[in-house]
């Protein structure tokens, strides 16, 4: 088939694109897809219930407010099939270029206040309560991430009071909106994983990010001298974005701090049994709590408390998850096909 000529306009929080960048890797498995990124940075001094008072002007014109409110030139945008988004920030762009092109659209993620989904051809969530809108798809949150492509087994074994992993992922994130951990709570963290090690011959792959304390970061580099305990440490100071893949391929399971959606997320998208360790001082946005209670709801994962974390607590945790055994990039293509058929025949 001829390439999918696709609009993908990203903001510029991965935790955003990282979900359009999902939606695209499922198209591909499809047919060839040709992609054209552009950025969206609006203009700061153009509020939102002004634009949301536009779209729905007839007086509306995409090429004066794409020009007006993102400083992107509508005569520099080619023809496509498909126009993809996801965060707030791109609402509206990817409805200015939408009604430009007169194509179908995809968004991802949750609308704005005033704004109906009739906007969208199709939009991609993980809520629950969209699951009875004829516009929207419910599904894990999307990754480009392919389990195939990292080797990972189509059956996991469970792991529990009886088998150990013998290879351990740590994801480590930071403070974010109302996650707050302490001094001890990460002391407790790395001093967990050495228990860990001693009760099981586990060894750990440990991955910090851009969200780790400095201090944090170094603790686990030093605990990283002992190789009996951490097998690898990817330092995100030095190594930057892009390494989890390597973590996913070789873990058997893997333990993500609670603050990050995108990580637990992700490590489910490859197929593993995940286990949150949560802060004290923490609490989620409604939409937040409900999709961590979807992955909950689903098995996909457990979470603990950091100031309850012990060898058998971690073994029940483990003992209660169950991996997809789909691959989730071939499971969102088909629920695309259907709802988009155009697009593929």
């Amino acid at each position: 088939m001829s390439p999918l000529k696709v609009i993908f306009l990203a903001d510029t929080r991965p935790g955003h694109y990282h979900l359009a960048q999902g939606v695209i890797a499922a198209l591909e498995r499809l047919r060839p897809v040709e992609v054209t990124r552009i950025e969206v940075k609006r203009k700061w001094i153009v509020p939102t219930r002004w634009l949301r008072r536009r779209i729905a002007a007839k007086s509306f014109y995409p090429p004066r407010m794409l020009r007006m409110a993102y400083r992107i030139d509508a005569d520099t945008i080619p023809k496509a099939d498909l126009v993809i988004s996801a965060g707030g920030e791109t609402h509206m762009p990817n409805l200015c270029v939408t009604r430009l092109l007169g194509v179908p659209n995809i968004f991802c993620g949750s609308l704005l206040r005033g704004l109906g989904p009739e906007n969208f051809s199709l939009i991609i969530s993980s809520y629950d309560r969209d699951s009875g809108s004829d516009r929207h798809l419910v599904v894990l949150k999307p990754s480009s991430i392919d389990p195939e492509a990292l080797g990972r087994p189509a059956v996991v074994p469970r792991y529990g009071l009886e088998n150990h992993p013998k290879v351990a992922g740590l994801l480590v994130g930071g403070n974010a909106g109302a996650f707050k951990y302490k001094r001890q709570e990460w002391e407790r963290l790395v001093s967990f994983l050495t228990e860990v090690s001693k009760a099981w011959g586990t060894r750990w792959l440990v991955s910090t990010s851009r969200r780790t304390p400095d201090a944090v970061a170094d603790r686990f580099a030093e605990l990283a001298k002992d190789e009996s305990v951490i097998a690898r440490f990817i330092d995100f100071r030095t190594a930057g974005p892009g390494t989890l893949p390597e973590i996913f391929a070789s873990a058997e399971v893997i333990v993500c701090t609670e603050d990050s959606s995108t990580m637990i997320s992700e490590a489910v998208s490859a197929r593993l049994p995940v286990v949150g360790v949560a802060p004290a001082a923490h609490r989620f946005t409604d939409e937040e709590a409900e999709y961590r209670s979807f992955l909950m709801r689903n098995g996909w994962c457990r979470v603990l408390p950091i100031a309850e974390l012990s060898p058998d607590a971690l073994a029940k945790a483990l003992s209660e998850t169950e991996p997809l055994q789909e691959n989730p990039l071939d499971a969102l293509a088909a629920k695309l096909k259907q709802r988009l058929p155009e697009l593929f025949s």
